[in-house]
């Protein structure tokens, strides 16, 4: 395989993280496999999304704000109590969900600042969230209501985040570690930091461990799968799955039967790796194994679409899927 510069690696991770956000986008949490199919055929571009979504539980899903600076549903409030409501139904084709839209957030912010400053960070995401012209999206995650809870009762933004498990929790750290990759241990740092300020506890502290083990060897030229192998070694729980018998069996089976599909990182972290191992070398074809698997499958895209992307550069992801992509990822301080 060509030898890729650190910058494209990178360019191909920040690719990746958004390209395998929108790709399942339309088909987020769909847990029934046939429903999928029956809706959408097998996922291979970037389309809209459209109602009614059959698994939707956003009729179970509320949020009261505390007060009238805690409004982040604005708009999107009506959605919220109702059957079938598509969570992303008014995102377009290439269009990224909410989480994905943070993480672009903390990559301009690095931009502006020349560095990563938590702070900053804070106060431009709380502005965003209070936006009602922000974004589109309909759903707004656990997360997020939870520190704007803790916001309300006056608890400094810093210690605001929420005890978490969720994937998704994933994406803003890795965009930080891709971001300054040209400095391996402040990168690492500034990810911990980052994903302390959102998603808090030791399970997403070592999520975010496993990750990092093997996506900060893929950025400095290691192979992917060997830096799998390697990370293995490391003792993180969420690289001990038996990835060389999964390998060979179907990916509904590994994600579905032995894994769940569902968000929690227990299972959404190995799925991932397993996923990465088995198409290290066709990026493309990994995104959509993972988009058909249903479930979180867009926050378990956004990290295995790192691990690729980084393994393979921007010219590993297809031309229509980067045109289609509606807002285009960028190094923050140039690589």
């Amino acid at each position: 395989m060509k030898k890729l510069p650190a910058r494209d690696r990178a360019d191909g991770a920040l690719w990746g993280l958004f390209l395998g956000d929108a790709i399942a986008m339309p088909v987020h949490w769909y847990y029934d496999r046939a429903a999928l199919l029956r809706d959408y055929g097998e996922v291979r571009d970037l389309v809209a999304p459209r109602n009614p979504h059959p698994g939707s539980i956003l009729h179970r899903s509320h949020y009261s704000p505390p007060d009238l600076d805690s409004d982040i549903l604005h708009d999107q409030a009506r959605f919220w109590g109702r059957e079938g409501v598509h969570y992303h139904q008014f995102l377009a084709a290439g269009e990224n969900t909410l989480d994905l839209q943070l993480a672009r957030l903390a990559l301009s912010t690095i931009a502006e600042a020349g560095r990563y400053d938590p702070d900053r960070y804070l106060d431009r995401m709380v502005a965003f969230l209070r936006d009602p012209d922000s974004h589109r999206d309909t759903y707004v995650e656990e997360w997020v209501r939870g520190f704007f809870e803790n916001r309300a009762r006056g608890i400094p933004l810093r210690k605001c985040g929420v005890k978490e498990k969720h994937i998704g929790g994933l994406a803003g750290p890795i965009a930080v570690l891709v971001a300054l990759h040209g400095d391996p241990g402040a990168a690492r740092e500034a990810a911990r930091v980052h994903l302390d300020l959102t998603h808090k506890g030791p399970i997403m502290e070592a999520a975010l461990e496993g990750v990092a083990d093997v996506l900060q060897p893929v950025l400095a030229g290691t192979p992917l799968c060997e830096a799998i192998d390697a990370a293995r070694r490391s003792g993180n729980r969420y690289l001990a799955g038996d990835f060389s018998k999964w390998e060979a069996r179907d990916d509904l089976e590994v994600i579905g039967r032995i894994l769940s599909p569902a968000c929690y990182v227990e299972d959404a972290v190995p799925a991932v790796i397993h996923l990465a191992r088995k198409y290290a070398e066709e990026p493309e074809s990994g995104l959509v194994a993972n988009t058909m698997a249903g479930g979180d499958n867009c926050y378990r895209g956004a990290v295995l679409g790192a691990l690729l992307g980084a393994a393979h550069g921007p010219e590993g992801w297809p031309r229509r899927w980067r045109e289609g992509l509606l807002a285009k990822p960028a190094l923050p301080l140039g690589g």
